[in-house]
């Protein structure tokens, strides 16, 4: 399944107020369960109040929204290779309170260096769409103040994105067709960020067995009901009525839980 389309139809049906995209960006932090990692890890970092962010791989802007509301005297740069969605960003965030703080741009994260100006760089569901990983992780490195850290959130080699699932193994494309990788091995991410300069690297599981579940009863199923037809955004609201109680009591379980094995990671490492 191509999932850009999807996100794209979502888009625009959110895009049409700000209000409406608050409500986007409120729903997603309650259905995606990486967004309850990343806002518990984020929680968990001792900032300083005047903290630059480097949002890379920005996407939506959910992230850099969030973190504009958890730490009110950041400066945040957020940036895509995607200028349509830089754009999109740009326009909503001009409307909104965080416009002096926040500054989307268009940028390649192979290319990108910004020397020794960032306390912390967030990097969510990106790296499995990057070939030149140690590179990336290299520039990250470098734009990082000494004492900064990186966060991020990719498939594990465990089975991230349903990858290995039977559909996969009959012949039939996975829930995502734009992962270059189809996850990473803990030992192999920590190597890797060692490798590019970091001191320090913790990685931990997420999506264990109350996530994989959770995921796919408010994330894949849903988007395969709208692959199929646009009729379903009708039935959409009232199916997570149903369904939102049990995820997130299951991605509560998921965050509060220590696996040992999971469909995700959450990598933390320090300059």
């Amino acid at each position: 399944m191509q999932y850009d389309p999807i996100k794209r139809s979502l888009g625009k049906v959110f895009n049409q107020t700000p209000a409406l995209r608050k409500l986007f960006y409120k729903l997603l932090d309650w259905l995606l369960l990486r967004a309850w990692h990343v806002k518990k890890e984020l929680r968990q970092l001792n900032l300083e109040a005047e903290t630059h962010i480097l949002d890379a791989g920005s996407g939506f802007g959910q992230y850099t929204y969030r973190m504009g509301q958890m730490f009110p005297k950041s400066k945040i740069l957020a940036v895509d290779v995607k200028e349509e969605q830089i754009d999109d960003c740009n326009r909503f965030f001009s409307q909104i309170e965080l416009s002096e703080r926040v500054k989307f741009e268009v940028a390649d994260l192979t290319k990108f260096v910004n020397p020794n100006q960032f306390n912390l760089i967030i990097s969510i569901d990106v790296m499995e769409h990057i070939e030149e990983d140690v590179l990336v992780f290299k520039n990250f490195h470098q734009s990082l103040k000494e004492g900064g850290a990186l966060l991020i959130s990719t498939p594990s080699d465990q089975g991230g994105s349903d990858v290995h699932d039977h559909d996969h193994e009959e012949g039939v494309h996975g829930f995502i067709d734009e992962h270059v990788r189809d996850g990473y091995n803990i030992q192999e991410i920590e190597e890797k960020l060692k490798s590019a300069g970091f001191s320090r690297v913790d990685t931990r599981y997420s999506y264990g067995s109350p996530g994989k579940i959770s995921w796919r009863l408010s994330m894949k199923y849903p988007i395969q009901l709208l692959g199929v037809s646009k009729l379903f955004f009708l039935i959409i609201p009232f199916y997570y009525l149903l369904v939102f109680p049990f995820a997130a009591i299951l991605n509560y379980m998921d965050v509060k839980g220590n696996h040992q094995t999971g469909t995700g990671l959450i990598v933390k490492a320090y300059k």
